[in-house]
């Protein structure tokens, strides 16, 4: 059975973010290499939960009162490709073509 494995929350300002998130919820945050991505620890093991993603939002922000539109939730699979077949059967679309994120594996969206 599939299940989360990361998620990635899109900051329109992360330095603000990783404020507000440590402040908050006490949460570490270590960038990634040069790129604009900071890994986020939410805890230690063996506590449930999982860790995640900072990023800058690449489009506009909600509105007030819209959807909220600033989370990615990714999942392990065993295998990338035969999911990628498995969604487009379901009628599901391929957001982001399969790439390779280094020395984590592969994503697609």
């Amino acid at each position: 059975m599939a299940r989360p494995i990361h998620f990635e929350i899109h900051a329109e300002n992360t330095e603000r973010a990783i404020r507000f998130y440590t402040q908050l919820f006490g949460w570490k945050f270590a960038q990634w290499g040069k790129e604009a991505y900071w890994l986020v620890t939410t805890g230690e093991a063996p506590e449930a939960g999982i860790n995640g993603g900072l990023m800058p939002r690449r489009g506009s922000g909600p509105v007030p009162m819209a959807a909220v539109n600033a989370f990615v939730c990714t999942m392990g699979v065993e295998n990338l490709d035969a999911m990628i077949v498995k969604v487009t059967e379901a009628g599901g679309t391929i957001a982001v073509p399969k790439m390779p994120i280094p020395t984590m594996g592969w994503l697609a969206y």
